[in-house]
């Protein structure tokens, strides 16, 4: 890093993920580039789990507002504060929600990508019924059908979805997957969007720091990205 930046008053995290999301966001032109997208079509969080507020605070000054967390009491300790500074960010839930948390979480997300199984779904319907409260619904496909993971197995999918959509009439507006971590994740990505496509669900939250630029190829709207903005984490 040079000595003019560090002279400009920019601590050497903000300059690294200034740096990280200028790489990332020409990694992103070129890939929409090479099937014929506009990168405005596709988003990206910037994932901020097990990251304190001053850390991701060098990614919000660098005009990004779209920022996705694991867990719900993280979230709520980091975030209030955030907003007052940068009341136009947008908050994903990306991480497994438990029932207990559900009234938390809704208050606190702008939007929950991972409803994973019919008591999720029929909690959020009866909380929004209860309260008029729910946020934007992504529902989580177990794509590798990996039993250690959260999620609707492809099979059941279309069900499922038909189920929320009609039944519960819960605001759905696209699918999430994470792909085995062994395997080629392009197939994985193409059978997400062939089961959005089904739904008429447009939005596709799928690729992350090893593999969005495969994602975008094959339809991401939306990449969750962490290790390669803010490094390593602080577990």
């Amino acid at each position: 890093m040079s000595d003019q930046t560090l002279s400009s008053g920019m601590s050497s995290d903000t300059a690294d993920i200034a740096a990280n999301l200028a790489e990332i966001q020409q990694n992103i032109d070129k890939a929409c580039a090479a099937v014929g997208r506009e990168p405005s079509d596709v988003t990206l969080i910037c994932v901020s789990k097990n990251h304190d507020a001053d850390h991701v605070r060098n990614a919000l000054v660098n005009s990004r507002r779209v920022f996705g967390e694991n867990r719900v009491q993280e979230a709520a300790g980091k975030w209030p504060g955030l907003r007052e500074e940068f009341p136009d960010v947008e908050l994903h839930l990306i991480g497994p929600l438990q029932t207990n948390k559900l009234k938390d979480a809704v208050a606190l997300f702008d939007v929950i990508e991972t409803v994973d199984r019919p008591k999720l779904a029929n909690a959020l319907a009866k909380h929004r019924d209860a309260t008029g409260d729910c946020p934007d619904l992504y529902i989580q496909i177990n794509i590798g059908e990996e039993p250690q993971k959260a999620g609707i197995a492809p099979m059941d999918a279309d069900d499922f979805i038909t189920d929320c959509i009609t039944r519960l009439k819960l605001p759905i507006k696209g699918l999430m997957c994470i792909p085995p971590v062994d395997e080629e994740p392009a197939p994985h990505f193409a059978l997400l969007g062939k089961i959005a496509d089904r739904h008429d669900l447009a939005i596709r939250s799928m690729g992350m720091s090893s593999d969005y630029e495969a994602a975008i190829r094959i339809g991401a709207t939306h990449i969750r990205v962490g290790t390669a903005i803010f490094g390593s984490r602080g577990y």
